[in-house]
């Protein structure tokens, strides 16, 4: 398994922009924090929008800022968005493949899909942002 760049980036901004506090901040400003192009940010952004965990504002002071608290904002839902599927498309659309029905690894790739996501739920984007100042940081001392 293989998370890819969408969500490696989007994390890496969405804990940028949980970390600059109050009021709106422009993609550029993210971009340049994190090496990242403003273009590719603005796609990512944008998915992120319509999902409802960010709000964007326009204008010269305008920018996005988090759509809920950070606290309340799991690193599982950013990923959702930004990937989709994680593992194979089978696990969710039945349709994807004539072999559902009959395939032996279809379970296997459930769970492990299902054991990954619930860590991933398990961590805030408040920890991320904070640098792993929690739970999720003794765990990455292990």
């Amino acid at each position: 398994m293989k998370i890819s760049t969408r969500s490696r980036y989007g994390l890496r901004a969405m804990a940028d922009l949980a970390s600059a506090g109050e009021g709106p901040v422009s993609l550029k400003a993210i971009a340049a924090r994190q090496a990242l192009t403003p273009k590719y940010l603005e796609r990512l952004f944008s998915e992120l929008k319509k999902a409802g965990l960010v709000k964007g504002y326009r204008g010269a002071a305008g920018g996005y800022v988090l759509a809920r608290p950070a606290k309340e904002i799991t690193v599982g839902e950013i990923v959702r968005v930004l990937e989709g599927a994680l593992l194979i498309d089978c696990i969710h659309d039945g349709k994807a493949c004539g072999m559902v029905d009959r395939c032996t690894t279809r379970a296997l790739w459930r769970d492990l899909e299902k054991t990954v996501m619930e860590k991933l739920n398990g961590v805030m984007l408040s920890d991320l942002a904070l640098g792993g100042t929690s739970s999720f940081a003794a765990a990455r001392e292990d």
